[in-house]
């Protein structure tokens, strides 16, 4: 009985040897192509690769709406940036593709399901944790984590050469001087000179999402976002899906120099990584649902949501999608984001975003209680009684172990 594997498709060159390597271990091997929203990339020339190359089948799914509004909406929920800055582009993605490779794994019949990654980065703990969370019994297949697979292929020449031998077509240019990986929330660029402290990624990087702030026009364009139950759901005054809602704040963003990153992260096999991220869309849809949640979260809700973001961010981070603890957390940021409806309006000026006004039918920001003029409802007399209790253990302790000054 011939083996069957489904292989997470890109058609660059890594996936396109290793296609052609499962198939000479035995495999029939069933392509996918994760429709993620990737901008620079041609789908149909993929597919008629894949086929071309013997896939068994060949397909492409589209899932940039579940993507947008069942990934990365609950991720912007929690406000979650991994070690504060990373707004989780990549992790997002992962545990999707897995859903959609098993889903089609289970049609086709195929026990295997066979990526690309590296042994020395994240994206295999995503795909593999994601798929073994849904599928218990599916057996992984990760080539750059075989010996034999390395000693055969250990570096991009031979990876060529085997493509030139098997007739595989391929872009054998001069390599790019970073790797990058896309889809609608953001594009990613490392390795290669990026490795370099010392080189300017923001510049050496050639962005595919939109232009440098230094580029950007030179009079600030405003842009109005809507949100029910912590759901952004109107840009501009339309109603739009969550894919074209991120589609269309990517083009705003990205002509106004938004949303670019350099940072030096510490990914989950312990080493540290540098990488340049852009996410124009998400970048202002973070910032415009923290002004409305500004308004509508009361002070103790909204620092516990605050406190327990880093754990989120890092269970996304890691691959941790498909588990108890991010069910529960999801759950409670359900429940807690129902007030956060509203409306705010932002410019967005070279790289930069400014609040122009902000509104909510369920806003707590009172007036006549926040005033710092004369009247109003609060008392301040009251603060006297409220002072003299919190204060109490610190005249005990002063009385008790008085410290010097």
């Amino acid at each position: 009985m011939s083996k069957s594997c489904v292989l997470a498709y890109s058609g660059g060159l890594d996936t396109s040897v290793i296609l052609g390597w499962l198939q000479d271990q035995g495999y029939a091997v069933h392509a996918v192509y994760v429709d993620l929203g990737q901008p620079c990339e041609d789908r149909a020339a993929t597919m008629e690769k894949a086929r071309r190359c013997g896939a068994a089948s060949a397909r492409i799914v589209d899932v940039r709406e579940d993507l947008c509004r069942d990934f990365a909406f609950p991720v912007l929920s929690w406000q979650a940036k991994y070690e504060s800055i990373y707004l989780l582009g990549t992790s997002i993605a992962r545990p999707l593709i897995s859903k959609v490779c098993l889903q089609v794994a289970k049609e086709v019949g195929a026990t295997a399901y066979a990526h690309g990654a590296t042994g020395k980065g994240n994206d295999q703990c995503r795909f593999q944790l994601a798929a073994e969370a849904l599928d218990p019994n599916i057996e992984m297949i990760a080539p750059w984590r075989i010996k034999s697979f390395r000693d055969t292929f250990p570096g991009r020449t031979e990876l060529i050469a085997y493509c030139e031998a098997k007739n595989i077509p391929v872009k054998a240019s001069t390599a790019k001087p970073y790797s990058s990986d896309e889809n609608v929330l953001h594009i990613s660029y490392e390795a290669g000179e990026l490795e370099d402290l010392q080189v300017n990624g923001v510049t050496l990087v050639d962005f595919g999402m939109g232009v440098s702030p230094q580029q950007a026009p030179d009079q600030a364009e405003e842009v109005t976002i809507g949100f029910e139950a912590g759901i952004p759901t109107s840009l501009n005054g339309q109603s739009v899906s969550a894919l074209e809602m991120v589609q269309q704040l990517n083009a705003i963003g990205g002509r106004n120099g938004v949303g670019r990153i350099d940072m030096v992260e510490n990914r989950f096999v312990g080493m540290k990584s540098r990488g340049v991220y852009e996410s124009p869309g998400m970048t202002i849809l973070y910032d415009a649902r923290m002004y409305v949640e500004q308004l509508t979260l009361d002070r103790d809700l909204l620092h516990l949501r605050d406190r327990l973001a880093p754990e989120v961010a890092e269970l996304v981070y890691y691959g941790f999608w498909y588990t108890p603890k991010l069910d529960a957390l999801m759950a409670f940021i359900n429940q807690a984001q129902q007030p956060v409806t509203g409306e705010v309006t932002l410019q967005l000026y070279k790289g930069n975003i400014i609040v122009a006004k902000r509104s909510s039918p369920n806003s707590l920001y009172v007036d006549e209680i926040a005033t710092m003029e004369g009247g109003g409802s609060y008392n301040q007399d009251d603060a006297e009684g409220f002072l003299r209790i919190q204060g109490l253990p610190g005249r005990v302790q002063g009385m008790v172990r008085p410290r010097s000054f």
